[in-house]
């Protein structure tokens, strides 16, 4: 792809409330009253098959809270809570794995939080551990972490990657140092510079940062700026997101007054930046908030059409049940999804008594499963084949989505995708917008839904 020109009105238009979609239906759906008993069939049913497994570990702590942050943490600095918390998550495991067909394997595992390199070195070698005493790893798996470059150390870097750990994503946001003070997260360029080069030198195989456009004092300069600094330590993969103000859900984002966020044209500015910037030096745009390299899985997986979307974004890895363990933890397969208990004492007291952490969850219909598959092959194929489609759900779909495929005529004049008879495809101007592309297919959208999501640009 080349340089991608952003139309700033376009933008605009767009930008209202909407699901990620790294599940459909939207975690917003799920619901504590669902059929227990059932879900605990479904599991059982669904541990006895064969199917490969991607593993998901939650570890929520952090030293200290970034007020623009919106995940499920725990601030401390007793480090002796993370080893307490491997404890439980060793029961979880147990709980799973106890029951589940020897012969599936872990294709993927990710490490997310929270900080998981908050954990001691000797507690990261213990999680690696216990995974590949209660499950079957394969050689050749995907597995990433979350870092946090401020209190990294080389040790814990070794860890990670005798751990099986081989990808890394890295929080930065914004390397201005008034930006950095403002939102509590102070991390000079040369804290991130050498958490790459261990990363590096320990052999990881890929890189990914994290950027944030919209945080307090944040000006295009500036943010050009951080984009060359970050672009000359050469990831693999960029995500660079929308701050989303939400106080009334994460109280700490109260600290940030709306005088000192930018306005909501400068932070359309700012990803009309991004966009170009990164694409004018050779990123793809991937779609939303991502950015790889040509010769990134990543890239290459969307080309191949073999790209897959789940709870931790974007992946490689398709046909995998998904196993969440930790708390606030979710967990997928084919005929339900469910979360674990969000707060850590509950979530230890459950563990601690043998029982499922589990809190809510939700039981997908017929028809959820027709529209996931569609609105995930829009979000990773950028193209949808009506034939294709119709013969692998057994389906007319351009009679199931008639009403959906004639609400598009607006998005097709704004340039957004091109129809046809035989399907419709993503333009590279509307990846920018793909969330609201696929809000057309969600029926729950449709249905009128108040829930708050974050604006989808």
């Amino acid at each position: 792809m080349s340089s991608l020109p952003v139309d700033l009105e376009l933008i605009k238009k767009y930008n209202v409330p909407g699901p990620r979609y790294t599940s459909y239906p939207p975690a917003t759906q799920f619901t504590d009253q669902v059929e227990r008993e059932f879900l605990a069939d479904l599991i059982r049913e669904n541990q006895e098959g064969t199917r490969d497994l991607s593993l998901y570990f939650h570890i929520p702590f952090c030293e200290s809270l970034c007020w623009f942050c919106g995940c499920t943490t725990s601030i401390t600095t007793k480090h002796e809570q993370g080893t307490d918390y491997l404890d439980n998550l060793e029961r979880e495991m147990e709980l799973y794995s106890r029951e589940m067909n020897p012969k599936r394997q872990v294709v993927q595992m990710h490490l997310g939080g929270g900080t998981p390199t908050f954990l001691r070195a000797e507690d990261i070698k213990r999680l690696g551990e216990m995974i590949r005493h209660h499950f079957t790893v394969a050689d050749e798996k995907e597995a990433g972490v979350e870092i946090d470059p401020r209190r990294l150390t080389r040790d814990r870097v070794v860890a990670l990657r005798e751990a099986g750990f081989r990808r890394a994503s890295m929080g930065v946001q914004d390397n201005n140092a008034e930006v950095q003070k403002a939102v509590h997260r102070i991390q000079p360029l040369e804290v991130t510079q050498q958490a790459v080069d261990w990363l590096r030198e320990a052999g990881f195989e890929s890189l990914n940062i994290d950027l944030i456009y919209g945080l307090p004092y944040q000006t295009a300069e500036s943010f050009e700026k951080t984009l060359d600094e970050i672009v000359a330590l050469a990831p693999d993969r960029l995500a660079v997101f929308n701050y989303a103000h939400v106080p009334w859900m994460k109280p700490a984002q109260k600290i940030l007054r709306d005088e000192i966020l930018p306005s909501p044209e400068l932070k359309f500015q700012l990803l009309k930046l991004t966009i170009e910037k990164l694409t004018d030096v050779g990123y793809v745009y991937i779609g939303m908030d991502h950015f790889a390299k040509a010769d990134d899985e990543l890239a290459i997986a969307q080309r191949e059409k073999t790209l897959q979307r789940n709870f931790q974004g974007y992946s490689t890895a398709g046909g995998v049940d998904i196993y969440g363990f930790g708390m606030s933890s979710i967990s997928q397969i084919p005929d339900a999804y469910w979360q674990n208990i969000k707060e850590l004492d509950k979530y230890s007291s459950a563990v601690d008594s043998s029982e499922r952490p589990i809190v809510r969850g939700y039981l997908l219909t017929p028809e959820d499963k027709i529209r996931r598959e569609v609105i995930m092959r829009m979000m990773c194929h950028l193209e949808l084949d009506y034939g294709q489609l119709s013969w692998e759900l057994d389906i007319d779909f351009q009679q199931f989505f008639a009403l959906e495929l004639e609400s598009l005529g607006d998005m097709e004049a704004d340039g957004l995708l091109v129809r046809s008879d035989e399907g419709l495809k993503i333009t590279d101007l509307g990846r920018l917008v793909i969330r609201n592309i696929a809000m057309r297919f969600d029926a729950y959208h449709q249905a009128g839904s108040e829930q708050r999501f974050s604006k989808t640009i």
